[in-house]
């Protein structure tokens, strides 16, 4: 058994040295360059305008919901409101949840440019404890945006009212 974890553990040293000299003889072209500037450290940052994506067409007043605390069993729903900035009609192919307890509804109409439009989602909270679920909005063919609904659902009482010992005292004097 001794014998068998060092050969293991010498093999995976093994791969590791030499899948790091495998990068260094990558030829320097090849090589993408990672370097990030701060914003704070350029007197020529761009504008938090011009760093967005003229491809992009559909902006999100809100990525996020958080429904903070809800009682197990009682399902909720968030709306989600989203404005066309592009030039062009922005049609909304599929909006998909992670999983069957969160359902999307949205308009499949198109969305003239400049006009806002809805998508809610609801969340049916049967199983207790933290959420977090991501929900997939597919437009104008193959772009791609996400939000993301949260909370805690907490643990209903099995019954309504804790039961009454002393009414069991009135029926017997």
């Amino acid at each position: 058994m001794k014998n068998t974890f060092t050969f293991l553990i010498g093999l995976t040293l093994f791969f590791t040295a030499s899948a790091q000299s495998e990068i260094s003889n990558v030829p320097k072209d090849k090589v993408r360059n990672t370097n990030v500037t701060s914003a704070a450290s350029s007197n020529n940052a761009p504008s938090s305008e011009s760093n967005r994506n003229p491809s992009e067409s559909i902006s999100l007043k809100e990525t996020e919901f958080d429904f903070g605390k809800i009682p197990q069993g009682k399902p909720v729903t968030h709306v989600f409101e989203f404005t066309n900035t592009g030039s062009t009609p922005l049609s909304l192919e599929n909006v998909q949840a992670s999983c069957g307890c969160t359902t999307p509804v949205w308009n499949k109409d198109v969305v003239p440019p400049g006009a806002t439009s809805k998508i809610t989602v609801g969340y049916n909270a049967q199983n207790e404890g933290p959420f977090a679920k991501p929900v997939t909005i597919t437009y104008n063919g193959t772009q791609v945006k996400q939000i993301t609904i949260k909370g805690d659902v907490w643990k209903t009482p099995v019954t309504s009212a804790p039961e009454n010992t002393s009414v069991n005292s009135l029926k017997n004097e």
